[in-house]
């Protein structure tokens, strides 16, 4: 800073200012802001949240950004936030509590101004750090009971239970549920309970639920995970798999074993995934806007920063409901 003061011929609290975006006249700070890309020079975060009270950053968490939902999620969130200053620390939990409780404890020592996760359930330790800090909580992907803070998402039960109503419209009666291992993706088993309460409701006899492979299901689980399912209820005429990608894999492994889609078996998908849209036949899925999802968090999250520096009451725990279909296609 003391290089930066010299060469721009003003004090080093004038630099300060101008690094923290305080008023400076406009030519002061042009050249100081020209000296400062001139040298490098590169603003130590912690010192200016120290002085500032801002660090600038939002901590974010998502289980993996082999999802592009996810990737959309995320892309939304720095569209909305970059232009009020700040930038997105992204961390991967990879479904998993435990993590995500080590990637909390880590990022509150670098000073987010705010915390966004995926989901609605976090382990105890977790709820008691976020509490603890008192820092704006956006949970997202999920309508859960009891939000940290704002919700952002929709019931991924409904959602199920919605493409079984349709598969059953459209005349199929012997409806699979293709999943991941039990207790580990938590929007997937309520996937599975959406499904199972819409089995019972139209009256469809027992759940045919095969589940196969850690989460983050693979076009490679998916693919397996529909052989299996169809050695377990080889009569299945529909499967509802937990997400595109496992759709997109049966669809292959259909192929191979000469079922094809959707004559012989109507596959179903989640998500509307890239890959949901281009492979042959196109899959029939749940249509969810990511990228508006990331967005819708943002612009809540800015809402209760501003809120917050005001001194402004701001709702502990409400929800921002988000809306979902069934896209139709040629897959079921």
């Amino acid at each position: 800073m003391a290089d930066v003061a010299r060469q721009a011929r003003v004090s080093k609290m004038t630099v300060s200012r101008v690094v923290a975006g305080h008023s400076v006249a406009e030519e002061t700070r042009a050249r100081v802001l020209a000296v400062i890309k001139a040298l490098g020079y590169v603003i130590d975060p912690g010192a200016s949240a120290l002085s500032t009270g801002r660090s600038g950053f939002v901590a974010a968490l998502v289980p993996t950004i082999n999802n592009s939902n996810f990737a959309d999620t995320a892309r939304g969130l720095t569209d909305a936030l970059m232009p009020a200053g700040l930038q997105l620390l992204l961390g991967f939990t990879e479904y998993d509590d435990g993590r995500e409780e080590e990637l909390v404890r880590a990022m509150l020592t670098r000073r987010p101004e705010a915390v966004v996760l995926t989901g609605g359930h976090h382990a105890r330790a977790t709820v008691a750090m976020l509490s603890e800090a008192g820092l704006p909580v956006i949970e997202t992907w999920e309508q859960p009971r009891k939000p940290l803070g704002v919700s952002v998402g929709f019931s991924n039960a409904q959602a199920a239970a919605e493409m079984v109503r349709y598969l059953h419209g459209r005349g199929y009666r012997r409806i699979a549920f293709l999943a991941g291992e039990s207790g580990l993706d938590r929007r997937g088993e309520e996937r599975e309970r959406g499904y199972r309460k819409a089995i019972a409701a139209l009256g469809l006899g027992e759940a045919r639920v095969f589940h196969h492979g850690r989460p983050p299901i693979s076009m490679q689980q998916g693919c397996e995970g529909v052989e299996g399912l169809l050695r377990e209820f080889p009569d299945s005429d529909a499967v509802l798999c937990v997400s595109d990608l496992s759709a997109f894999g049966a669809i292959m492994a259909c192929q191979r074993l000469g079922r094809p889609v959707p004559e012989s078996l109507a596959v179903a998908g989640f998500g509307d995934f890239e890959v949901s849209r281009v492979c042959n036949p196109r899959i029939t899925t749940i249509g969810v806007d990511g990228y508006a999802l990331g967005q819708r968090a943002g612009e809540a999250l800015l809402q209760a920063l501003a809120a917050r520096r005001t001194g402004q009451s701001w709702p502990a725990r409400r929800h921002i409901a988000l809306p979902f279909g069934v896209i139709r296609r040629e897959s079921a």
